[in-house]
């Protein structure tokens, strides 16, 4: 049995090691109890169901492509269409080097944003804070037509769809995949340009 305290983050490494050797639909607590030297009962006093525990993996698993997001619009010499062409590009190629990469996570990640969880629902609220913080500035400073920053910020995240929700992910494999993803960010500039 396991002699050190056990935390929720260690449980967490645990299950995204067991989630990329078995997938989504293999993977049980009682396998990452196992790997830990522990009851299922241990994992469970930390995480109440293994629903909360694909969760808090798949949440961490998130947070890099968030913060790859967040760096390629931080700088403060970039226009607002440079921001959000770059929070676009940055997204999509997250997401698609994610599917090829990490296929199990990838597989688990999409399987809770089947299932409408809360950690998928909390990445698409923080694309569209992202988005929208980017239109409002656009549309303050000129570059962008005036309208309603939610309502144009979820246009684009749904015009977007095919390049980063992870249903289109069988898509991604195309190799025109990049350029048809231009045509549409420009078919969106071109859409909410101030004239």
């Amino acid at each position: 049995m396991r002699g050190e305290p056990l935390d929720a983050e260690t449980i967490v490494s645990a299950a995204e090691e067991v989630l990329r050797r078995h997938g989504p639909e293999k993977a049980t607590v009682l396998d990452v109890a196992r790997m830990l030297g522990v009851s299922h009962g241990s994992v469970y006093r930390h995480f109440r169901s293994k629903t909360a525990l694909r969760e808090a993996v798949i949440r961490r698993w998130l947070d890099q492509v968030r913060e790859d997001i967040a760096a390629a619009v931080q700088d403060p010499g970039l226009t607002p269409p440079d921001r959000l062409r770059a929070l676009l590009t940055t997204m999509f190629a997250a997401k698609w080097t994610k599917a090829r990469e990490d296929p199990e996570l990838f597989a688990t990640f999409r399987a809770l944003a089947t299932e409408h969880s809360t950690v998928s629902s909390a990445h698409v609220a923080f694309l569209l804070d992202q988005i929208r913080a980017i239109v409002d500035d656009g549309i303050a400073r000129g570059d962008f037509a005036a309208g309603d920053p939610e309502e144009i910020a979820r246009s684009i995240l749904n015009a977007t769809s095919r390049f980063h929700a992870p249903m289109h992910a069988e898509e991604w494999r195309s190799s025109e995949i990049e350029a048809e993803s231009e045509g549409v960010i420009s078919l969106i500039f071109n859409g909410i340009r101030a004239r």
